[in-house]
């Protein structure tokens, strides 16, 4: 693996150049994605922070809270800092803590859609998300939803969550996907085919759950190259995704300020060609 090719930037749909380690939003709500955060002030100058750190990108949804992440990443950052780019998402309704019901009909997205750009105050979101594919909707009604609200101005580009490729390609005939937001992590990839078409093809891959899998074989060589490194096995974790594609986009989530800034160091750690092989 050759580390001297590692891209600091990624260009999302090849005009929104953004930095690779970005911000995921979902951890400054309430337990469970539920609610208000228990400390809103640290919750905002999270946000805040991860601005002043070199964060321009955000990632969102509006079931996180709901509503609460996009209220606050409004309350904290609008008006919003010249390149900054909110992704954001829907397809999913919320009934409760950790409750999660898939919804990806036209008539839930329309309502998720003018919601998220009322709550972020927003003409137009730069990347719109599809949460889920609904298997109580064809994908179609909900692809050619998602065309409409593009071609009306109210999306600029458009990822999907947690599909195949034959569901990207699918999506394809309706229009341009720019990101793919699946499971992955060093130690669990499922989603490896995914991410090689997604690179192949110019689109961002975006790892949720980048810590997860239970391999304690990886784990192990991750704690080893911790203590070389001097930092910790999360911020080794998230630097060889950094390393191991360069269409991959970090979105680390927390609701404290200290955590933040210790996933951001992250980006600065260098990792060899050695240390990429040890880890496999």
């Amino acid at each position: 693996m050759d580390t001297t090719n590692y891209k600091k930037t990624f260009t999302l749909g090849g005009d929104l150049t953004i930095n690779r380690l970005g911000y995921g939003a979902m951890r400054i709500t309430g337990k469970g994605v539920w609610g208000a955060p228990e400390n809103k002030p640290e919750a905002l100058q999270v946000l805040k922070r991860a601005v002043e750190m070199g964060v321009n990108f955000i990632d969102t949804a509006d079931s996180y809270g709901p509503y609460v992440s996009e209220e606050l990443i409004a309350e904290a950052l609008h008006p919003y800092p010249k390149g900054l780019v909110i992704a954001t998402k829907g397809g999913f309704q919320r009934s409760g803590p950790n409750q999660w019901n898939i919804n990806s009909s036209p008539e839930h997205l329309k309502e998720a859609l003018e919601g998220s750009l009322k709550r972020l105050k927003l003409d137009c979101i730069d990347l719109y998300q599809l949460h889920r594919i609904d298997p109580k909707v064809p994908a179609e009604k909900t692809f050619a939803f998602l065309k409409q609200a593009q071609q009306e101005g109210k999306i600029k580009h458009i990822g999907l969550s947690e599909v195949s490729v034959d569901d990207i390609k699918k999506a394809e005939l309706f229009f341009k996907v720019v990101s793919v937001q699946n499971m992955y992590s060093i130690d669990n990839r499922k989603w490896e085919s995914v991410l090689e078409y997604c690179n192949a093809n110019n689109m961002a891959f975006i790892p949720w759950y980048p810590m997860g899998g239970g391999n304690t074989d990886k784990l192990e060589k991750l704690g080893q190259m911790a203590v070389r490194h001097n930092t910790g096995i999360h911020e080794i974790a998230l630097s060889w995704l950094l390393y191991h594609s360069n269409n991959i986009l970090l979105i680390p989530g927390t609701s404290k300020v200290s955590h933040l800034e210790e996933n951001m160091k992250s980006a600065s750690i260098e990792l060899s060609e050695n240390d990429m092989k040890e880890i496999g």
